[in-house]
């Protein structure tokens, strides 16, 4: 009775008018929302509507959550769900954002697990495993601001909260079969071992650096790239832009250009860490 219940509540919001002040938004701070096909759009504009009602916005440090801050991180984070049977981020609780990058407290053990090293670490957004994700709104509008091709914190952060819905954050979302499995390690290895060997050459990628840290960075960068540059990532990955399009169901290089997809992704700027739980 619940699931009937909560589908029909679903099916009701997902059937509202999308107001005219959140299209202006998500053409103003979603580059990728400029591209997407007319039945993409309106599909996407009903997933908006349910997730603004599931989720809860916090702003920090004295942010004010509007409109256009909840619009905008809704809108980018329900690309990810396009054409997929989901539950539309089940884990998800609460979004916290804050004005600019925030800092955290670390504790890290060495190698033996004995020696501990205590610092602060400036951050842009994590993803927690206990329904949380955090986000640095100025993260989030400046890189439509400067044109920074294939960075987007926010599928970056729900990218990992795909990742921990098959229990761990490794760089492998929930996948249908063994075979499917077997198939993204196969292809993602592959793309992740030639990747990791040109940012140790100190090379130029397509793909950003910071996703060398581990798979499940990996993932979060390459959904990045997946949907902002996918033209240049299937050119330069095409196993692993087939793999990414057949888990979203999206092919985003088909989707008619904008005009935004320019440059070459370097280090970020300031670093995205995830974090598990805390």
């Amino acid at each position: 009775m619940l699931g009937f219940l909560k589908r029909r509540r679903r099916a009701r919001l997902a059937a509202l008018p999308f107001p005219e002040d959140w299209a202006r938004i998500l053409a103003a701070n979603a580059p990728a929302y400029r591209r997407l096909p007319g039945d993409l759009r309106n599909q996407l504009h009903g997933h908006v509507h349910i997730f603004l009602a599931e989720k809860t916005f916090e702003g920090c440090n004295g942010l004010e959550i509007t409109d256009e801050i909840r619009v905008t991180i809704a809108g980018q984070a329900c690309l990810l769900i396009l054409n997929r049977e989901t539950d539309c981020f089940p884990d998800l609780i609460t979004i916290l954002v804050y004005p600019s990058m925030f800092y955290a407290d670390m504790v890290e053990p060495d190698e033996h697990q004995q020696i501990v090293s205590e610092y602060t670490e400036d951050r842009s957004g994590e993803s927690w495993d206990v329904g949380v994700v955090i986000l640095s709104w100025e993260d989030i509008v400046d890189y439509t601001s400067t044109g920074r091709a294939g960075y987007n914190l926010v599928l970056h952060e729900f990218a990992h909260q795909l990742d921990l819905e098959n229990g761990a954050m490794d760089g492998m979302p929930r996948l249908p079969d063994r075979a499917r499995r077997d198939t993204w390690r196969s292809v993602f290895s592959e793309a992740y071992a030639r990747f990791e060997r040109a940012t140790m050459s100190n090379r130029r990628t397509l793909v950003d650096a910071y996703g060398a840290g581990d798979a499940a960075e990996f993932f979060a960068v390459v959904t990045e790239s997946f949907f902002e540059r996918p033209l240049a990532l299937r050119r330069e990955y095409t196993a692993l832009y087939d793999e990414l399009s057949a888990f979203y169901r999206v092919d985003p290089a088909s989707w008619p250009l904008s005009g935004g997809e320019t440059g070459t992704v370097f280090h970020r700027p300031r670093a995205r860490r995830r974090r598990r739980g805390g």
